[in-house]
């Protein structure tokens, strides 16, 4: 008598670092409710950058404080490599955020009081690394970006293309496997702009790390791999 037929498991999506499917998003004011995002489905893969674009107000920051589980979508799915988030509670989202997940912001909200690789080591020690090896791995970071003449540095005494420097250091301390940046250059001028990004750019390519990045600047997300329009609550190929 012959065995029965083994059933194979369905492959996993390998490449597949983020995964969104029926993403809704309600805010309710006035007692009217108001669906920034609606049945949003989007897919990130491992090593690939792609720019977010959609004017004011089109919920992009919305979009990335759920992707990043910063806040949580009204209902709807999100996968983070092949942990299913909504399944999580607080404690294994902050974890899966902190271990995964790097955040670089308009803004770069660096801690005022701490030195540049003090803003750089933090996030690795609240992660449970050494002191002396997150110090050491905040230097060479730092050095990595041009900043090893600042690493004593504090943010009052930095520029800003350097302070915005300090906080793609910052994002990139804990090996995140993805990447998250709201308009990560809209506080720049146009040539500090272009360096920072490339360099953003540059250090996500060589990390092999899924990146999302909205952006008002139609020039930079032109070299990104391609390009979503959130455009009705849902994203579009542009």
């Amino acid at each position: 008598m012959s065995n029965p037929q083994t059933v194979q498991p369905l492959p996993l999506e390998q490449d597949v670092m983020l995964k969104a499917e029926g993403i809704v998003k309600t805010f309710t004011q006035g007692g009217k409710s108001l669906n920034v995002l609606n049945n949003l489905e989007m897919k990130l893969e491992a090593g690939e950058i792609v720019a977010l674009v959609g004017p004011s107000g089109s919920g992009k920051s919305t979009l990335l404080q759920i992707l990043g589980l910063l806040d949580k979508p009204t209902s709807g799915s999100l996968r983070i490599g092949d942990r299913a988030a909504e399944k999580l509670n607080d404690a294994e989202r902050t974890k899966l955020r902190r271990t995964h997940i790097g955040f670089v912001y308009q803004f770069h909200h660096l801690l005022p009081e701490f030195t540049a690789q003090e803003n750089v080591a933090l996030p690795q020690i609240i992660a449970g690394v050494k002191k002396s090896d997150a110090h050491a791995k905040a230097a060479s970071l730092l050095e990595g970006l041009g900043l090893g003449a600042r690493l004593d540095h504090r943010p009052a005494r930095l520029s800003g293309g350097e302070q915005q420097r300090v906080a793609i250091a910052r994002a990139l301390a804990n090996d995140p496997k993805l990447l998250f940046a709201d308009e990560p250059t809209g506080n720049l001028d146009p040539n500090t702009s272009s360096e920072v990004f490339d360099i953003l750019l540059g250090q996500v390519r060589e990390r092999g790390i899924g990146a999302l990045i909205a952006t008002h600047n139609l020039d930079l997300a032109e070299q990104m791999d391609r390009i979503l329009e959130l455009k009705g609550g849902r994203v579009l190929p542009l």
